[in-house]
């Protein structure tokens, strides 16, 4: 698939989420079923709207945790926690924003997200940190 603009921004926004893993997940997509998906991943989400003019990075990043908190969706949701930590957002102000959404997505998917998915970014990062 053709490497172009949107792709090279996205690249972009996606080192500023996550300097250390940004590459490997990029790459993790090259030997799979859909090598392309990765191509389009990052020029599309990366390089087309998180890229877009009227919010700042750190502000969709909450946006995005907060949606996938609503979604109850606890795989990608890991990335961008740990995204928001990067950009700005700390541990208080990222558990609230995902408390908000128990409102609109019910108590399992609060109790999956942040019980499980928050706290083991969380502790991983100071594990890190400790090391």
């Amino acid at each position: 698939m053709k490497l172009d603009e949107n792709y090279t921004k996205g690249l972009e926004v996606l080192e500023k989420i996550d300097k250390e893993n940004y590459e490997a997940i990029v790459n993790s997509f090259k030997d799979s079923v859909a090598p392309d998906l990765g191509v389009l991943a990052v020029s599309f989400n990366y390089g087309q709207i998180f890229s877009r003019p009227g919010l700042d990075l750190k502000s969709r990043m909450l946006a995005t945790v907060a949606g996938l908190t609503a979604l109850g969706n606890t795989e990608q949701l890991r990335f961008y926690i740990n995204g928001a930590l990067n950009v700005g957002w700390t541990e208080e102000e990222i558990l609230e924003a995902m408390m908000q959404m128990i409102i609109y997505s019910g108590f399992p998917n609060g109790l999956n997200t942040i019980l499980t998915v928050a706290s083991e970014v969380f502790e991983s990062r100071k594990e890190k940190q400790t090391i």
